[in-house]
């Protein structure tokens, strides 16, 4: 699948020309455009492959993708060298305005992947091709568009809800639509995904990768969860449980190796592959790793999403094994063997080890690093937070504890007393246990920002972190973009206090 899911020449030379009489308007021989498309079962999975393919371009999940997720939290600083991208800067300072093209960067890629999605949902059911495979590649594309609509509303708030392939200016004349709306439309789309998508079981071996029932159902309970309908997604958390499909592996740190892609942990990765023939980034590789990799080390990185010392700090105990497998520091031995040398010209240079990856073929950008979206640990967590929601407490203790245990049996020598078995009930202790305990498990995964969001902390943890400029009623929203602003003459009101 990693080598699969490849940009398709599809979505760049689909062109409707209107073809008119005169000779001189005839298409060259062998040309593939629009009207020839969607011919084949072939050309289906292509378009569909092209959907997943946004995903790993760098406008989703590179610096913009970052900087909105991990470095606009407390869990990370804009980290590299202090002169390098002032506007991550002013985004991790809250010193932002709606002209930071890092909010464009985002905007941007997740709508284009709305849009390739757009094209193969209302195209693919048109293809003559076996009804059974024909469902599922329109499942796959809704789930893809209600993941990213549930990014960008996270993140901008109302948003113009867009689900047909748009004609001529037809996308300028777009206006944003209430929150409950873009809700109700990822909502729509991941029923219509889960009815016919297959479990991970399922797929053929080529296919692995692709979203799957459970994957669905997850970022559903997660839509739940933002929506505070707590007793839904406590069964669509359960329902995943209880399918004896997912576990957690025997050791945390193996969750973000090569090695443990795709593994038994895994509900959704974002794919991708070094490809030995490619100097640079390119179809079925990312920059992911690359712009969080090891400054100064060759072939790994830009030092970009430095974890904090108020991530440092929430680890219950230092020898927590998930901290030495979150945070790479000067001195450490990285897997491979490479020692991670000092670089004078970064201070306190720190690294996000989830991301890392060994050498690969070609530059830094041709990345080979699946991206952990979604995973067991995060739905027995949503678990417990929903149980504990819905007055279950007793229930929630072993969800939590399950996590808390494969912590602990992750230190290389028995440490008696670490990380021990929650016991308590009270729901507001309870609640503070599990909201402590998802920071640690996911630190550096990109959910930490969106869980702040949801729990309405932001303003609190900002302040714990010493971003004095992050303002109660406003932050807690991006400023939409600019230039998508000024290109449809404001119809696209902006957030408040952005004007």
């Amino acid at each position: 699948m990693k080598s699969k899911i490849l940009l398709s020449a599809v979505l760049i030379l689909l062109t409707a020309n209107a073809c008119q009489k005169d000779f001189l308007d005839r298409q060259p021989p062998g040309e593939l455009t629009f009207d020839k498309f969607f011919q084949t079962p072939e050309q289906a999975i292509e378009a569909t492959n092209a959907v997943y393919e946004q995903f790993r371009s760098f406008d989703c999940i590179a610096l913009g993708y970052l900087g909105v997720t991990d470095i606009i939290s407390d869990d990370a600083d804009k980290g590299s060298i202090p002169d390098d991208q002032p506007p991550l800067a002013d985004i991790d300072n809250f010193a932002f305005d709606a002209s930071n093209n890092y909010f464009s960067a985002v905007y941007r890629g997740y709508y284009r992947a709305i849009a390739r999605a757009n094209l193969a949902i209302e195209n693919v059911p048109k293809v003559d091709m076996d009804p059974a495979l024909r469902d599922r590649l329109v499942g796959e594309s809704k789930f893809l568009r209600a993941y990213s609509y549930f990014l960008l509303v996270q993140w901008f708030g109302k948003l113009p809800v867009i689900t047909k392939t748009l004609q001529s200016d037809e996308y300028y004349a777009q206006t944003r639509q209430p929150v409950s709306d873009v809700y109700a439309q990822i909502e729509q789309d991941l029923k219509d995904a889960i009815n016919v998508l297959p479990h991970k079981e399922e797929y053929p071996a080529q296919d692995k990768g692709r979203v799957t029932k459970a994957a669905a159902q997850a970022l559903l309970a997660k839509l739940y969860m933002l929506e505070k309908d707590y007793a839904q997604a406590e069964i669509l958390c359960l329902d995943i449980i209880n399918s004896g499909r997912y576990d957690l592996m025997p050791k945390y740190s193996d969750v973000f190796t090569q090695a443990g892609e795709n593994g038994i942990e895994s509900i959704f990765e974002i794919q991708a592959v070094a490809l030995p023939t490619q100097q640079s980034a390119g179809p079925g590789s990312s920059p992911y790793n690359m712009v969080q990799g090891v400054r100064g080390v060759p072939n790994l990185g830009w030092g970009f999403n430095r974890p904090s010392d108020n991530l440092i700090a929430s680890y219950e105990n230092s020898l927590d094994p998930r901290r030495k497998a979150t945070i790479i520091y000067e001195g450490d031995q990285l897997p491979d063997g490479t020692v991670v040398q000092p670089n004078p010209q970064i201070f306190q240079p720190r690294y996000n080890k989830k991301a890392w990856v060994p050498s690969h073929p070609g530059l830094q950008d041709n990345g080979p690093g699946n991206i952990r979206v979604i995973r067991y640990a995060d739905i027995l967590l949503l678990a417990a937070e929903a149980l504990n929601e819905n007055n279950k407490a007793a229930e929630a203790l072993p969800y939590l504890n399950k996590v808390r245990k494969r912590a602990r049996d992750s230190s290389p020598v028995p440490l008696p007393g670490l990380l021990p078995d929650v016991t308590i009930t009270d729901q507001t202790q309870l609640r503070e246990r599990i909201y402590r305990e998802r920071r640690v498990e996911l630190a550096m995964e990109q959910q930490r920002w969106f869980d702040l969001l949801r729990w309405g902390r932001a303003a609190t943890a900002m302040q714990a972190a010493g971003k004095v400029n992050f303002t109660p009623g406003k932050h807690e929203l991006l400023p939409i973009p600019q230039t998508e602003v000024d290109l449809t003459d404001g119809r696209l009101e902006q957030n408040p206090f952005y004007n």
